[in-house]
């Protein structure tokens, strides 16, 4: 049987995939496993319960909610905030469980339940693996004065996360414009509070969630709104959020989108800069611009590169005590600030960045000169031989002799599908498209079932 728990967290159709019986029962195998490792030896368990605007989210906290006090944890639910304010309470309530429904960036129908330890951080394999043998498991209900409580948050834990944000700031955004598009999901109150509170004039789009409009053609998944707000509004730079605000792209006063790289290598420089970018490095995947490591290399900082996630970047960051690190979609994160990607916590970190050295956010991000890419899907191939097979790795050495140092080819097998993706980065787009046309073939060729 497949393993229940993804790379972030446990995901799918809710009501179908995700439900109130499964939510409710992971909930109380959570609390099983983590009072039997004795998380709650000598305190009574405490949890904080938070969500996105998804409808499904409504009834799926509730179970959540339940079954978490029908073994004894005391839960503190509060409501629609983003999955790093959560991370961020769990840790500052000195709490021992949070728990997040939110399917982040996936269309509304969708819905996921992600677990937090003590301090804010995602579960490791081995405690979700528990979890999951747990469930359904025999268990002594506790009963009378044992049995957990349950009271719903009025606002103060999004007021917390607010001054937590805005207190990381170096420089305010006072004389700055900022355009916002909430993508109708989690940061739709929060993000423009921090802004706000931070000096800078907001203009705020897609912040009215409805529980059936959470990415609807906008946020981060879809910035042409934003786009286009920034330059009818004259702002001076816009940021885009995803549903539960984990993430974070930007537009610059032209309209011209900033990915995750070029605000990674932005951020990167300012916090090198201030003395405050640990051993001078920042994580990056796989997946991010070679652009951005050669703009580091010229910048004297180093680059380490993970797998795809950002529960890997996180797990490279937390093991060798690195403060920054991030993925091209926009999970960017701030050790020093926070647990996990933070969307409006980059937000701020960026605008303070334009605000304090006078200069566009074009001038910034153009340290990151992202080089061409093309992305081949190859189907119908044995991706299991992709990389053993030597007519491959020939083909894939010969390609990266012919781009040199400017170019890069990367092959990376699904993880679902008899596929292979053949990447390639190079000095020109008609040069990255002939490489890795020229791979897609060895491959169809070598690896066809």
């Amino acid at each position: 049987m497949a393993r229940l728990f993804g790379t972030d967290g446990v995901r799918g159709l809710a009501n179908r995939d995700v439900t109130a019986e499964l939510a409710l029962d992971l909930s109380v195998a959570a609390a099983h496993v983590l009072g039997q490792r004795g998380e709650f030896a000598g305190h009574r368990p405490r949890a904080v319960v938070g969500r996105d605007p998804r409808a499904s989210g409504e009834f799926l906290s509730a179970a959540v909610a339940a079954g978490l006090a029908s073994a004894g944890v005391d839960v503190l639910n509060v409501g629609v905030l983003p999955t790093p304010a959560i991370a961020h309470l769990t840790g500052a309530l000195d709490v021992d469980l949070g728990v997040v429904l939110s399917a982040s960036h996936n269309p509304m129908p969708d819905n996921g339940i992600k677990f937090l330890a003590r301090g804010g951080h995602k579960l490791d394999d081995e405690l979700e693996d528990a979890i999951e043998q747990r469930m359904r498991g025999e268990w002594e209900r506790p009963v009378g004065a044992a049995v957990g409580r349950i009271r719903s948050d009025t606002g103060r834990a999004g007021e917390q996360y607010v001054e937590h944000l805005v207190s990381t700031l170096t420089h305010d955004l006072t004389g700055l414009r900022v355009a916002v598009d909430c993508a109708n999901g989690a940061a739709s109150e929060v993000g423009p509070a921090a802004l706000r509170e931070a000096g800078a004039d907001v203009v705020v789009i897609n912040a009215s969630p409805d529980g059936r409009n959470i990415n609807e053609a906008c946020g981060s998944t879809h910035p042409e709104q934003l786009q286009a707000a920034v330059v009818a509004s004259g702002a001076d730079l816009g940021v885009a959020f995803d549903g539960d605000a984990d993430r974070c792209l930007a537009v610059d006063h032209t309209g011209a989108l900033v990915d995750g790289d070029q605000i990674m290598g932005v951020l990167a420089l300012d916090l090198r800069e201030r003395g405050a970018l640990a051993h001078d490095t920042l994580v990056v995947t796989v997946m991010s611009n070679l652009g951005l490591r050669l703009a580091m290399q010229a910048a004297g900082v180093r680059t380490v590169e993970t797998g795809v996630g950002d529960r890997y970047v996180l797990e490279a960051m937390r093991a060798h005590g690195y403060s920054l690190g991030g993925e091209q979609s926009g999970h960017v994160i701030l050790a020093d600030h926070a647990t996990t990607g933070d969307g409006t916590l980059t937000a701020l970190q960026l605008a303070s960045r334009v605000a304090a050295t006078g200069q566009k956010l074009s001038e910034l991000a153009g340290v990151v000169r992202r080089l061409p890419q093309t992305l081949v899907n190859v189907p119908g191939v044995d991706k299991d031989r992709a990389g053993t097979d030597e007519h491959v790795a020939a083909a894939v050495g010969a390609a990266q002799t012919s781009l040199g140092s400017t170019g890069r080819v990367l092959l990376r097998p699904s993880g679902t599908e008899p596929l292979v993706r053949v990447m390639v980065e190079a000095a020109t787009q008609d040069d990255a498209d002939r490489v890795a046309g020229q791979l897609a073939d060895v491959v169809r060729d070598r690896l066809a079932l």
